[in-house]
């Protein structure tokens, strides 16, 4: 009964992975790299059990994909729209085993591809696309055991659980939610299994690499914790997430409401009690730790499920109501899609963007950047511009130099989106490695400026950090900026500096304690 109940569905949920992942592939070669990454691809060719603010998963995703596809814009989205698909299957997967039928698939699935949440984060090289997948196989294993009682899959979730955990720290988070959740149920009969000891046991094996290469780099987790915290997340205050969690997804805020509230009260889904009890206690702990929003994304999947499950009891035998219930969850949302899933080229989005500030005002939340100012286009797509023209004008600062001062020549970047795209646009102009002291960068930088002669400095200061650099030097010469007014990082300079004094490279050792060592 449970085995043809549930294997009749899956032809119907690939209809709704084919949409998200056509929807991607329109949206893949537009525009250009987002900053994080250019981050994660130069991540990918420096591999490591650790990085400075993530896990290895991505950089092995980015070095995987750049050996399989090459390191066009396009390929390197390949990996983040099979993960985009797979969370489509599995939330439809969730579904079927919560009870729903095809109604119930169609409206989980539908409210997943067109909420704003995961239109915008699932399609760029980046965690969180990965963390989002974890903890929706995760949700899938653990009901699917309920369902089965076959302990094959508590193993699965130690797999899910360990990789998560070397995908994103936040698995962590969500791991312990759904421990909460099942002891607060009568699902708690689960932690007991002694399964679940080998379970655990694999998710800390699969882990163990990640945290002795933090021990071993003297945790630079923590301290990037700590500046997050102090730079970004002390700003985020409660108000801010709780409105962001009723935002971020559209008019399918009242399914995965109904979803949650149908786990808590109905006696159909009394077993899976738990997922909405896990739902409130990662609510808490993100919104006590000052989480951004996008943090708590992974859990809405299972909450469209549940309200997917909810809506097919209520409306049993109405195929016009059902139909215009479809449509109220999914086509409000749709007018958003070319605002932050370029599926548009870049003079129509424009376009688009010009309408809707004119005839939409209601959709100028987003294209507000973190500068609390309107902007043409979202801060996303202002981060995929002007690194291509940085680095052309890297180059031919570069190449304004004779071979033998290029052979005493070196090139530091302010951040680490100069420096990722330097790193990989610098690979067909055969520039020296870039050095940068933010980010992960800060890992391979050397710990002093050896005798170089020459230094092209990027400045994303307004000029103000050339103008302190320049005066250890004999001489500045400002040769170009990023001029692309659509580019977060327009204005930003390049420097050619000659011949350092002294003091420089004791300035330059200063910084790399502070910032490398210190961490």
């Amino acid at each position: 009964m449970y085995q043809n109940r549930r294997s009749t569905y899956t032809g119907f949920i690939l209809v709704f992975v084919a949409i998200k992942v056509v929807l991607n592939l329109f949206a893949m070669s537009h525009f250009g790299f987002q900053r994080d990454e250019l981050l994660h691809l130069a991540l990918g060719d420096h591999l490591a059990w650790g990085f400075k603010e993530v896990p290895p998963f991505v950089a092995v995703i980015a070095k995987i994909s750049s050996t399989l596809f090459g390191d066009s814009v396009f390929a390197t989205r390949i990996f983040c729209t099979i993960f985009a698909g797979l969370i489509v299957w599995f939330t439809g997967l969730i579904t079927v085993e919560l009870g729903g039928r095809k109604f119930a698939i169609t409206l989980a699935c539908l409210a997943l591809i067109f909420s704003p949440a995961f239109m915008a984060s699932d399609y760029l090289l980046q965690p969180v696309v990965f963390d989002q997948f974890w903890w929706v196989l995760t949700v899938y294993l653990v009901v699917k055991y309920i369902n089965t009682s076959s302990v094959k899959y508590l193993y699965f979730i130690g797999i899910a659980v360990g990789l998560g955990l070397l995908t994103k720290y936040t698995m962590a988070f969500f791991a312990f939610a759904l421990i909460i959740g099942l002891l607060v149920t009568k699902q708690r009969r689960i932690l007991f299994n002694k399964h679940m000891l080998g379970a655990a046991a694999i998710a800390i094996l699969l882990f163990l690499p990640n945290i002795f290469w933090q021990f071993n780099h003297h945790l630079p987790i923590v301290t990037h914790m700590k500046t997050l915290q102090e730079t970004q997340l002390n700003y985020i205050k409660p108000s801010d997430f709780i409105s962001q969690q009723v935002l971020v997804n559209g008019i399918a805020l009242f399914l995965w409401l109904t979803g949650f509230f149908f786990l808590i009260f109905s006696f159909k889904l009394r077993k899976y009690q738990f997922l909405a009890f896990a739902y409130i206690a990662i609510f808490i702990f993100l919104l006590e730790m000052s989480g951004k929003s996008y943090y708590l994304f992974g859990a809405y999947p299972m909450l469209f499920a549940a309200g997917g499950f909810g809506f097919e009891r209520w409306i049993k035998n109405s195929y016009v109501l059902r139909t215009l219930v479809i449509l109220l969850f999914s086509v409000p949302n749709i007018p958003l899609l070319p605002m932050l899933l370029p599926v548009l080229p870049l003079n129509q989005t424009l376009g688009f963007f010009t309408y809707c500030r004119t005839h939409l005002s209601a959709f100028d939340f987003v294209a507000t950047w973190e500068d609390h100012k309107l902007h043409p286009t979202t801060q996303d797509y202002g981060d995929m511009l002007g690194w291509d023209e940085l680095s052309k004008k890297v180059a031919d600062t570069y190449n304004s130099l004779t071979p033998e001062q290029q052979k005493h020549t070196i090139i530091i970047a302010d951040n680490y989106g100069e420096a990722g795209a330097i790193h990989h646009y610098g690979k067909q102009y055969n520039l020296p490695e870039i050095i940068s002291l933010d980010s992960s960068f800060g890992l391979w930088a050397p710990p002093d400026v050896g005798d170089a002669q020459y230094i092209i400095f990027v400045d994303d200061n307004d000029g103000k950090n050339a103008e302190k650099i320049g005066k250890t030097m004999e001489s500045t010469k400002k040769t170009g900026a990023i001029t692309n007014p659509l580019a977060r990082e327009v204005g930003t300079g390049v420097y050619l500096f000659t011949h350092p004094k002294p003091i420089f490279n004791t300035f330059y050792k200063k910084e790399y304690v502070r910032r490398v060592d210190g961490y």
